[in-house]
């Protein structure tokens, strides 16, 4: 235990610290508990499709050598298709504001109130946020399954360490999406918030599509 301990919290480390980035995958967690739709179903399957994306890479990729060229890139071609489908209807969110659903908060100021979102819809949403993302596989799969191969036999404690991780991280971000969802009401923040996500989405897309070049 005394060699394991250091092993776990090293995963869980790496994990968190490449998570943090307000990517996707965040922005459709926030996106979700500001709707105040199926946040914590949201934040289950974005943590257990990461789950399975490092139990992938600490047991599988890491001991392939990564993913072949060919799988690369058609992962980031859908990635670049699904991002760029996503950013702009953020971005028609942004520039016509008036053709969004509204209503009154308790003071009488107008708030946006969100299409309502199935179930199945936000799991679907969720799933394809997580596996979708070329940045999910490659901070994931490949490089914490690439790092755990520097702990041997402790690559397992390692990779429990990097789910653990990001366990913690969605509970986080999901409990700072609920508290923000009661604050953060007004039409015009909601723009804001599109806008931002188009142009996030749209930079993501682009940055991918250089990397094919």
């Amino acid at each position: 235990m005394v060699l394991t301990f250091p092993t776990f919290t090293a995963g869980m480390v790496l994990s968190i610290s490449l998570i943090m980035a307000i990517g996707p995958q965040n922005a459709h967690v926030l996106r979700m508990g500001l709707q105040r739709q199926h946040l914590w179903l949201t934040v289950a399957v974005c943590a257990l499709a990461d789950v399975v994306l490092i139990g992938l890479g600490v047991f599988g990729l890491a001991q392939l050598g990564g993913l072949s060229d060919k799988l690369l890139g058609a992962l980031i071609g859908a990635g670049v298709l699904f991002l760029g489908v996503y950013g702009w209807q953020a971005f028609q969110r942004f520039l016509k504001p008036q053709a969004l659903a509204l209503g009154n908060d308790d003071q009488g100021k107008p708030q946006r109130t969100a299409a309502p979102v199935t179930q199945r819809q936000a799991v679907l949403s969720a799933l394809a946020f997580s596996w979708l993302n070329p940045h999910a596989w490659l901070d994931t799969a490949v490089l914490i399954g690439t790092a755990s191969l520097a702990y041997g036999q402790g690559s397992t404690a390692f990779g429990l360490g990097a789910a653990t991780g990001s366990l913690v991280w969605f509970v986080l971000l999901g409990a700072a999406a609920l508290w923000l969802g009661h604050r953060l009401n007004s039409l015009h923040l909601w723009r804001v918030l599109d806008g931002a996500v188009a142009l996030m989405m749209w930079g993501t897309a682009g940055w991918l599509l250089s990397t094919l070049m």
